[in-house]
């Protein structure tokens, strides 16, 4: 069950806007704005190699060696799953004490185009495994770091690195301030919809800026059940199943023998029948519209592989009505070691409250269960469409301009998340309307992305080595 709020958050929440940005202000003096230019490892930081393992010992075994192959591609790579050795780093980094409801992985990559319930494309975060109120520093700091190490792969001078960081940062900066000055409610409304990424992209970007960026939202509204039906199903017996992709995508009656095929087939659709209870009346209503068809493992993303992550086909009118859901594992953030456990005893509700707290729209059929495995161990999952419009940037195709407008929006993105649940009023006055805390996270990043570089290659020698066993598989 969430916690209680205590008087004390009350009374923050209801103080005047001169009192809150008087808290704001007061607060660099325990931690100066500039004093998040440091990055230094502590001389007992834990071994990254270590945290890495401890992730692994509960995940599916024949699928971590896919994890650790992907993180030695490159840092980049790397980083996407690192966020539990960034969120014990960041632990030891300065704090202005103001908290918000954070994403705990807010890597670029994260930010990316998805549908609204109304059929609108919106530029949004997309990734809450790791979600939980934290520092919001740490959020801005994880995003500044992503874009440091993207454009040193791209071959980025120090100075275009710099500018595309300073840049992105007084986005959120500018972006909280202008927050800070809006009604409560006008806040929630806010949101990047395809109007306005238009909007900002005949205003940043050159023409071949603009090309990509409309090749890519097309692109998007594409991406849905039809076109994953398409793709990952085959006609066997006259009805439709999931085809299979070992060890990407392997339906169920080729994990496991008929007896307890069955069995999980039963669990999986007592999980469906009880995870609609999370939905509003409306959308229960429209899923009682399908019935479950098939079901199969996928393996997700780079730090995810390993969990758990099951898709369902759901037919509808007929058999070609497809409805693709993705149930994805749900552990303990990577957070909670360093600000407290989640309020929910669910991780599943964990990400979803966090999810719903922080996007401007949500998925229509985002929600959450916990199961009983064959194996007897409870576990939590979400549950959401497998495809719902949804395009991601191509960081390796951006020049410095690209990538700093794509920044740019980012921060904004990030400070409307931010100042749903975060005290607005205080962090705008924290940061202020100088460059200092631009300028101080240009320099975390560059320093931390040396220290993930450098982490990157202990996993490069340790694969070498032995001590981490590693499977690349080619893409499908």
């Amino acid at each position: 069950m969430p916690r209680k709020t205590t008087s004390a958050t009350r009374e923050a929440a209801h103080a005047t806007p001169e009192e809150r940005a008087a808290l704001g202000k007061e607060a660099r003096r325990g931690a100066p704005r500039s004093s998040h230019a440091e990055y230094r490892p502590s001389p007992h930081r834990p071994d990254p190699l270590t945290i890495l393992e401890a992730q692994s010992a509960t995940r599916v075994p024949e699928l971590v060696p896919i994890r650790y192959a992907r993180m030695t591609e490159s840092p980049f790579r790397f980083y996407r799953g690192a966020a539990a050795i960034m969120a014990s780093d960041l632990a030891a980094t300065p704090r202005s004490g103001f908290t918000a409801q954070l994403c705990g992985d807010a890597h670029m990559l994260n930010f990316r185009l998805l549908a609204s319930p109304e059929r609108r494309l919106m530029f949004d975060i997309n990734d809450f495994d790791e979600t939980l109120p934290g520092p919001w520093e740490w959020d801005v700091k994880r995003l500044s770091a992503s874009l440091v190490i993207a454009g040193r792969a791209n071959g980025f001078d120090d100075v275009e690195r710099a500018d595309i960081v300073r840049s992105t940062v007084r986005s959120y900066r500018e972006a909280m301030t202008r927050f800070a000055g809006m009604r409560t409610i006008d806040v929630w409304y806010a949101k990047i919809d395809s109007d306005r990424l238009e909007s900002l992209a005949a205003d940043r970007l050159r023409r071949r800026g603009q090309r990509n960026l409309a090749r890519a939202m097309a692109k998007a509204r594409t991406r849905d059940s039809l076109q994953a039906f398409a793709k990952v199903t085959e006609t066997v017996d006259g009805r439709p199943v999931i085809a299979a992709d070992p060890p990407l995508l392997v339906p169920i009656g080729d994990i496991l023998p008929d007896v307890e095929r069955t069995e999980l087939e039963r669990q999986f659709r007592a999980l469906i029948r009880r995870y609609v209870r999370t939905l509003s009346s409306d959308r229960r209503t429209l899923l009682e519209e399908y019935r479950l068809a098939d079901v199969a493992r996928k393996v997700v993303g780079v730090g995810s592989v390993g969990t758990r992550c099951w898709i369902f086909l759901l037919l509808g009118r007929d058999d070609e009505d497809p409805l693709f859901l993705q149930a994805k594992e749900a552990d303990t953030s990577v957070l909670a070691a360093h600000v407290g456990a989640s309020m929910y005893r669910n991780q599943g509700e964990r990400v979803v409250s966090g999810q719903r707290l922080m996007q401007a729209a949500s998925d229509i059929f985002l929600g959450w269960e916990r199961v009983d495995g064959i194996d007897g161990r409870k576990r939590d999952f979400y549950i959401r469409q497998l495809r719902d419009w949804k395009g991601i940037a191509m960081p390796e195709r951006m020049r410095p301009k690209d990538m700093e407008a794509f920044g740019e929006l980012c921060g904004v993105t990030l400070a409307r998340a931010h100042a749903r649940s975060g005290d607005r009023i205080a962090i705008a006055a924290y940061l202020g309307g100088g460059t200092s805390f631009d300028r101080a996270l240009a320099q975390f990043a560059e320093a931390y992305a040396d220290q993930n570089e450098h982490d990157h290659q202990a996993l490069v020698d340790a694969v070498a080595t032995g001590r981490l066993p590693a499977e690349e598989v080619p893409a499908s």
